[in-house]
Parts: C-alpha cells; sequence; structure tokens
C-alpha cells in the first residue's frame, strides 16, 4: 500500500508518495509532466513490477506541495528533491521524467552523477534548444486550462498529445486522476525553465539511459529523442506506436520495458 508523506526541506515542503516494492534495489523516482499531480503517474506505478519501489511527488505549485513565493529554476528543484529523498532515506536511486519532469530528471542526474544510477527519459526533450512542436500545438500548453476544464481537454487532446488521444472516445487520463492545479504554481514552472536546455552538459550525463519516444507526439517531436541518443553516451532509444501520453495510455506495455531496462537485462520492445 502506497504511503503519503509531507517532506519539509527549508522553506520548501514536497508531497511525496511511496509505493513499497518486494525487492532490494533503488527506488524509481517519477519526475511528473507540467501542472499535474503525482496521481496521474498511478496507471504506470500500478503496472510497474512490484518488485521496484516508486516514488512520486508533487512539482512545487502542483497538487500538495505549496507554490513556491518565485519561480524555481530545474536546478533548485533537484537540489530540493535530492534533499526530500535523504529525509525518507533514499541513497542511490533510478530516475524516470516524462515531459516537464524530463528536464528535471535530466538536471537531477547532471547534478547528482554517483547518486543517480539509471535514467529513463520519457517523451521529452532539451529545453529551449529543441525541435518544438507546431506553433497551434504549443500554444494550448500556455496556460493549464486543458487540467481544468474537461470539456475544452476534450476538444484539443487529439491535437496536443496525438496517438490515441486523436481517437475522441478515448478515456482521457489527465482529467481522470487530476484536481485542478494553481495557476500560478503552473506559470511558475514554465518561468522557472524558461531559458534551460541540457545540450551542454547531455555528453556528460554517464548513467545508462532508456529513452522513451512515442511516433505520433505533437508536443515533443519524435527527432528530439533521436538526438539525445545521439549525444547521451550510454543510450537506447525506443519508440512506441502513440502519442505524448503513451506512458499512460500504454502502460502495461511500457512499464515491463522501464523494468528490465532498470534490471540491466535485454528490453523488449512494445508490440506494434
Amino acid at each position: 500500500m502506497s504511503v503519503d508523506h509531507q517532506v519539509v526541506v527549508g522553506r520548501r515542503s514536497l508531497r511525496m508518495r511511496v509505493r513499497p516494492g518486494t525487492g532490494t534495489g533503488p527506488p524509481l523516482v517519477l519526475a511528473n509532466g507540467i501542472g499535474v499531480p503525482l496521481e496521474v503517474l498511478d496507471p504506470f506505478v500500478d503496472a510497474l513490477d512490484p518488485a521496484i519501489e516508486a516514488v512520486s511527488f508533487d512539482a512545487p505549485g502542483v497538487g500538495g506541495s505549496p507554490t513556491p513565493p518565485v519561480p524555481l529554476p530545474y536546478q533548485v528543484v533537484a537540489s530540493l528533491l535530492g534533499s526530500a529523498l535523504s529525509k525518507l532515506g533514499y541513497g542511490a536511486v533510478d530516475v524516470l521524467g516524462i515531459s516537464w519532469g524530463g528536464g528535471l530528471a535530466q538536471q537531477f542526474a547532471f547534478q547528482n552523477p554517483k547518486r543517480c544510477r539509471r535514467l529513463v527519459l520519457v517523451a521529452t526533450a532539451t529545453g529551449a534548444w529543441m525541435m518544438p512542436g507546431r506553433p497551434n500545438v504549443l500554444r494550448h500548453m500556455l496556460t493549464p486550462r486543458r487540467h481544468q476544464d474537461p470539456v475544452y481537454a476534450r476538444q484539443v487532446a487529439g491535437l496536443i498529445y496525438g496517438g490515441s488521444m486523436r481517437n475522441p472516445d478515448a478515456p482521457m487520463p489527465l482529467q481522470a486522476r487530476a484536481q485542478g492545479g494553481s495557476s500560478r504554481g503552473y506559470a511558475y514552472q514554465l518561468l522557472g525553465t524558461a531559458g534551460w536546455t541540457s545540450l551542454p552538459f547531455l555528453p556528460l550525463i554517464r548513467q545508462p539511459t532508456l529513452l522513451l519516444a512515442g511516433e505520433d507526439d505533437p508536443i515533443v517531436p519524435i527527432a528530439n529523442a533521436r538526438m539525445m541518443a545521439r549525444l547521451l553516451p550510454d543510450a537506447r532509444l525506443v519508440t512506441y506506436a502513440d502519442g505524448h501520453l503513451g506512458l499512460l495510455t500504454r502502460a502495461d506495455e511500457l512499464a515491463p520495458v522501464v523494468a528490465e531496462f532498470l534490471a540491466g537485462t535485454d528490453i523488449t520492445e512494445p508490440v506494434r
């Protein structure tokens, strides 16, 4: 059974959730996309090998983590996360980041080369210097309206998320679990990472890295994952026939891929 914690580090507080694992390996820390609470990743956590301990958290300004007085850059959030993990008694960890959380995961791995054992980057890119999505897609990302208005979310789901979300009858994995977030917290997440890029330090990330990329991702075109696979010294790229939310909509297929990678075994790619 998962256990929630409110972890205080200095003047900051992070809501964190631990799903205990039955194995002895390091925990997998999950960094979420922008503006959504940790519950959104439940489908993936539920599908993940029970031997793997899963640690998820709400980024500052999201869900149960209070909005900071000023925007926090990735470097500060990565340091805050590291301190919170230490308070929970964790040493070495594996880290998975999706979308906005993928940038945080890259920063965490760079700042903690000995503490971060393996890295999983899903539907993410290198920040300011990336192959961008189309302008008519990115404009919908400037506000949290898609997280707060179910009717609007359904109208734009296919356009912005692609993949299975192009089916108008597909379940909405974000609206099913997310509570309306703070507009100020969302804006601070955007402002805190404005101008950030991992391009200068990607070649310095030596951890084994798994890149998961959807073949129909309007927000983060697959060209970004291919570029990152070339720049990271020890990377494996696995693509899947879905869009930006493939980690949730294809959790039963992708969770075993992640587990195999963390175990250091040969990866069985998703069935197409």
